[in-house]
């Protein structure tokens, strides 16, 4: 009786980790070597790959058959994160190396035709899920051991060749000959702890910053480039964009060409208030898989997101063939997506928001299965008024016709509109507001800075406190449901426990603005927003009147 070899692997289903048993058997026949259990193309082709590194170790490929099998067999598997394990699996059914050695470790890794191991995307998920599920030791290529340090309580162990791999499952006989005559040296230190051409990662040990430290650092990096100060006039603009991080609110800027619409829009994430530790853990898990954790891993700060006006659907909610990948949306996940020129993004696009902004996760279809994306982000647009842009003012430079401009607005349908709770209008600023605003740094607005605009400062860090504060009394309202902020908050609990005072006020005003029963609901998610800010227990009439204003673009 021939042996079985056995490894472990994880696989990805859009962020969900599932393991991957690995089988080799090889059985008397015409040479051939097939890998079973729904690979893909790229997995398919693992067989030249794990042939060509194992003979480049030293070891002999078998002149029989080799069968590898994948379970569960049911089960979809893509990339090419699993011909390390492959590798793995057959060297244990040689008896070339110890097998007790993989009995509770995982191995991921790509092997290139040299031997060496190359890095894969989504290694963050996985690790996540290998430490839940109680793996003790995790394998992974050299080049994503630094995203693999955000995980603690694993033993993890860089590898950059097969051949290292090998020596850490103690070789047998010839193979263990064959590879001291080959790599000399390294076979005298099999303890990657003791060398330095190997990383460990041990459960205890390690100098690993928590996320929290990293992305720390990186808001003082970013407020040095982005700030709310630098921004001259849109005082109004400024204090939509504070009630909408307060809130977690949509929003849509409407104003000529040079109004600023994009420039706000880039200093909202400097004032959205900091990831949790579980949103820290999204955000990295969608840069893993996305492939763009280790560019800016320490870069976690909520993410920004600006699709151009020509991306595709499948750009923006995810796509591909097989296994759907992340798009726009869910790239923008615990941040912010800023659609700019929204009017000229296709109907398709556009519609596609719906079910994510209401749900806050993305469902794709695809021939191989239905993958599941995270997709809870804030939604900011800018549109210009009219096509040309300049249907502001006395709009005398505006070229458009009434057709045009009501084919440009026809494209926000009433249904995107309507989820969207913040209209605001911001004009071109002016040589007086050029004149009067007063450029307010953070490092220096609190001992000596100029005076507040209407009683508040604009800069990015008092409107992050100001926010971070209202997130905190929402918070502490809304402890016991299952929503956190005031946008997610059911129009039926508004309704009750709105003062009766502030209820009439807002009826009478909604009469006269003729607002439907949602955009009333809407209005009063804002009114309770001004509120937290204002440090209020309850709103009251004058944060009705505000809100309907933020709500319709006027002042009532």
């Amino acid at each position: 009786m021939m042996p079985i070899g056995t490894s472990f692997s994880i696989g990805l289903w859009g962020l969900k980790a599932y393991t991957i048993q690995i089988q080799a058997f090889t059985s008397p026949g015409l040479p051939a070597f097939s890998i079973i259990g729904l690979p893909d193309t790229s997995l398919a082709e693992a067989r030249e790959r794990v042939k060509s590194a194992c003979m480049i170790a030293g070891f002999t490929w078998p002149q029989t058959r080799v069968t590898v099998n994948l379970s569960p067999a049911s089960v979809p598997k893509s990339g090419s994160s699993f011909d390390l394990a492959i590798a793995a699996s057959i060297l244990a059914s040689s008896r070339m190396i110890e097998t007790q050695t993989l009995g509770n470790s995982l191995v991921i890794g790509e092997l290139n035709l040299d031997g060496s191991v190359m890095p894969v995307r989504g290694i963050l998920p996985m690790l996540l899920y290998a430490k839940h599920s109680g793996i003790s030791t995790v394998f992974v290529p050299q080049d994503n051991i630094e995203e693999a340090k955000l995980v603690q309580g694993l033993d993890i162990i860089g590898i950059c060749h097969i051949a290292q791999f090998i020596l850490c499952c103690n070789p047998t006989g010839t193979l263990r000959k064959t590879m001291r005559k080959m790599y000399g040296p390294l076979c005298d230190c099999t303890d990657p702890a003791q060398d330095r051409r190997w990383t460990r990662i041990l459960p205890q040990t390690g100098s690993r910053k928590a996320l929290s430290a990293l992305i720390d650092d990186r808001y003082a990096e970013e407020e040095e480039q982005l700030d709310f100060s630098q921004v001259i006039g849109q005082t109004q603009a400024k204090r939509a964009l504070e009630a909408a991080a307060a809130g977690g609110h949509h929003m849509i800027m409407t104003g000529p060409p040079g109004a600023g619409k994009t420039m706000l829009a880039k200093r909202l994430p400097t004032i959205l208030p900091p990831l949790t530790e579980e949103q820290k853990l999204e955000v990295a898990s969608i840069k893993s898989l996305c492939g763009t954790l280790h560019k800016d891993i320490h870069d976690l700060f909520p993410p920004f997101e600006a699709p151009h006006h020509t991306a595709s659907t499948a750009s923006l909610i995810g796509g591909g063939s097989g296994f759907a990948s992340p798009g726009s949306i869910t790239r923008a996940h615990n941040g912010v997506l800023f659609m700019d020129e929204a009017p000229e993004f296709s109907t398709q696009c556009l519609q596609s928001l719906r079910e994510p902004l209401e749900e806050g996760v993305i469902s794709l279809a695809r021939s191989k299965g239905t993958t599941f994306y995270p997709a809870r982000f804030q939604l900011i647009m800018a549109a210009n008024p009219c096509p040309c842009g300049f249907n502001w003012g006395n709009g005398q430079r505006c070229t458009c016709t009434p057709r045009q401009r009501n084919k440009y607005w026809g494209r926000l349908s009433g249904p995107i509109m309507d989820r969207i709770d913040i209209h605001i209008k911001v004009d071109a600023p002016t040589l007086s507001d050029m004149e009067t605003t007063q450029f307010m740094f953070a490092r220096e607005e609190k001992e000596a800075g100029p005076e507040p605009l209407n009683g508040l400062y604009y800069s990015s860090e008092h409107m992050r406190e100001r926010v971070s504060a209202a997130r905190q009394r929402a918070f502490r309202r809304f402890e016991c449901f299952p929503w956190k902020t005031n946008a997610a908050a059911p129009g039926g609990w508004l309704r009750e426990n709105t003062p009766r005072t502030a209820m009439a006020y807002l009826q009478k005003a909604a009469e006269k603005q003729e607002l439907s029963m949602r955009g009333t609901d809407r209005v009063l998610r804002i009114a309770w927003t001004l509120c937290d800010l204002a440090g209020a227990s309850q709103p009251d009439e004058g944060h009705i009147l505000e809100a309907i204003g933020l709500r319709t673009g006027e002042t009532p």
